[in-house]
């Protein structure tokens, strides 16, 4: 794969087939990048035995997840000037900063009850409640999809970013949440069928 494959815009949202490596040096500079990286945690679930969506996707040869791209992290945060909001940020090397914020799965008996979200923001933690069958009710269309109305809220602590960058668009719940909230959003995907 070279470059931009294929490329939607939807309202003030531009969708890019392609890997983010490639096409993010052709973008100009962006106010904020909020995504959702694969964080290569997939494998390690894989091998340590346990099973569940995680051996399901690899039996279904996904392997986005293999890896946490560190490298593809560090060229979005260039392109928003460090604005950023990363969830599984505590899976990459970033710098450090207080304003973390934490998506309550409000599922307290399993080991994915919650996730973590680095953010250059200047606040205390901060803390979203919103349930697996919540999330359910929105028609999940990817095994790591963050609720729209999470992506909202993180945009909520962005007033001043009018066009954000998703370099991991999976489903696409970042543009929702822009075009929701008047807001400009550009998301890269490389899946094809995660692009559709």
């Amino acid at each position: 794969m070279t470059g931009i494959i294929r490329e939607v815009t939807i309202g003030d949202c531009r969708l890019i087939l392609g890997d983010c490596l490639e096409v993010m040096p052709l973008l100009g500079k962006m106010d904020a990048v909020v995504t959702d990286p694969p964080y290569g945690i997939a494998r390690e679930k894989l091998k340590s035995g346990k099973t569940g969506e995680w051996s399901k996707l690899y039996s279904e040869q996904i392997t986005w997840d293999d890896f946490a791209p560190q490298n593809c992290v560090e060229m979005a945060m260039e392109k928003s000037g460090t604005v950023a909001i990363i969830w599984g940020g505590n899976y990459f090397t970033l710098p450090p900063m207080r304003g973390w914020l934490i998506w309550d799965k409000m599922q307290w008996h399993s080991s994915g009850h919650a996730e973590l979200a680095w953010t250059s923001c200047d606040i205390p933690i901060r803390d979203f409640k919103y349930s697996r069958a919540q999330l359910a009710s929105e028609k999940k269309q990817h095994p790591t999809q963050k609720p729209v109305a999470l992506m909202e809220w993180c945009l909520g602590f962005l007033p001043d970013a009018e066009t954000i960058l998703d370099p991991f668009m999976g489903s696409g719940t970042t543009l929702v949440a822009c075009a929701k909230l008047g807001r400009k959003g550009i998301g890269i995907e490389l899946d094809p069928d995660y692009f559709e």
